[in-house]
Order: structure tokens, then C-alpha cells, then sequence
């Protein structure tokens, strides 16, 4: 049996040649498609079939809202949380991606390759409820019919959903060749 000496050292810090990195790729982009915003992605659809279907006053339409209203404040960042925040995770991924593809340090470009992305879909949720939170306001205030905030709603989520079945799969390949191009090239971690 192996001695493990650390925590790095049972992980194994060549990350494109151990299973746990695939594992928590695929681990997280699977995580990620089970909901959108943090609203489960069978919500939306029945909501959309029983707009589809005529149905504006079925029970699945309110229970879309009723999400979309608890969920929504959770995205709201005010303008300085959100400078903050694009500042320093913007400084980890350029530092990262310099530690990765300068210095050409494998466990910089496997952790940049796996956070990039997640830093866009984070963008992208955030801009997704931006562009909600005037329907489901203007639904609890009755200046629109809820069926016409769903059915909006709805359509934008499933819009955000595609794009993050693209942005996964880009992300994916991205790393699958990249890996295989660097495992390729670095058959013992040279």
C-alpha cells in the first residue's frame, strides 16, 4: 500500500494525469446542469408546459414564481460587492493563467481550465436574474398577469440553459484536449 504523506500528495498534483481532476470536472458541470439559478430545471419545464398547454393559472406556473421569488435576491449584488468581486477573482484567474501558460505550471492550467468557465456561468446568473427580477416584481405587484411573467421567465431560462449546455461543452472539450495535448507531451510529468 502507498504511504500518503499529505493531503497534495495523495491528490497528486499532476492534474491532468489523475482521475480526480476528470472526476471533479464532470462532477461539477453535472451538479451545474441540474438547475438553473439554483431553481430546479423539472420547475421550469412543467411550468412551460402548462403555458404551452393554456394553462396560466395551473399550480406549476405560481410554484415558478414562488421559486424565482425566493431564489432571486441570493444573485443580487450591489455595485461594490460586485466590483470586489470581479476584482479579485479576476486577479486569481490572471494569476493563475500566468502560473499555467507562462510558467507552464500543470496544476495552474488544470485549476484555470476548470474555474474559467464557472467564472463566466457565475456572470452569466447573475445577468439572468438581473433581467428576471423586473418580472417577478412587477407580478407580485399585479401591473402584469403572472402566466405573462412566467412565460418570460421561463423563456429566458431556457435560453440561459442552452447556453450553458454550450459553455459545458466547450468547456469540456477545451479540457479533454488540453490535458491530452499536455499528457501527450509530458508522459512522465517532465
Amino acid at each position: 500500500m502507498p504511504q500518503v504523506n499529505s493531503l497534495i500528495g495523495f491528490l497528486d498534483s499532476r492534474s491532468f494525469m489523475t482521475i480526480w481532476y476528470w472526476l471533479a470536472l464532470v462532477g461539477m458541470w453535472s451538479a451545474t446542469g441540474r438547475s438553473i439559478m439554483g431553481i430546479p430545471s423539472d420547475v421550469v419545464a412543467r411550468a412551460r408546459a402548462a403555458l404551452a398547454a393554456g394553462q396560466g393559472d395551473d399550480p406549476s406556473v405560481l410554484t415558478l414564481l414562488d421559486w424565482l421569488s425566493l431564489v432571486l435576491p441570493r444573485w443580487r449584488l450591489g455595485t461594490t460587492e460586485g466590483a470586489v468581486f470581479l476584482g479579485l477573482t479576476s486577479f486569481g484567474l490572471t494569476s493563475l493563467a500566468v502560473l499555467g501558460f507562462v510558467f507552464w505550471l500543470e496544476l495552474a492550467q488544470a485549476m484555470f481550465l476548470l474555474l474559467m468557465p464557472f467564472w463566466l456561468l457565475f456572470w452569466m446568473r447573475v445577468r439572468l436574474a438581473r433581467r428576471v427580477t423586473p418580472l417577478v416584481d412587477a407580478a407580485q405587484l399585479a401591473q402584469i398577469p403572472p402566466d405573462k411573467a412566467a412565460r418570460d421567465a421561463a423563456r429566458m431560462m431556457t435560453w440561459h440553459r442552452r447556453w450553458i449546455t454550450v459553455l459545458s461543452m466547450v468547456s469540456v472539450l477545451t479540457t479533454v484536449l488540453w490535458g491530452s495535448a499536455w499528457a501527450l507531451l509530458h508522459p512522465n510529468g517532465l
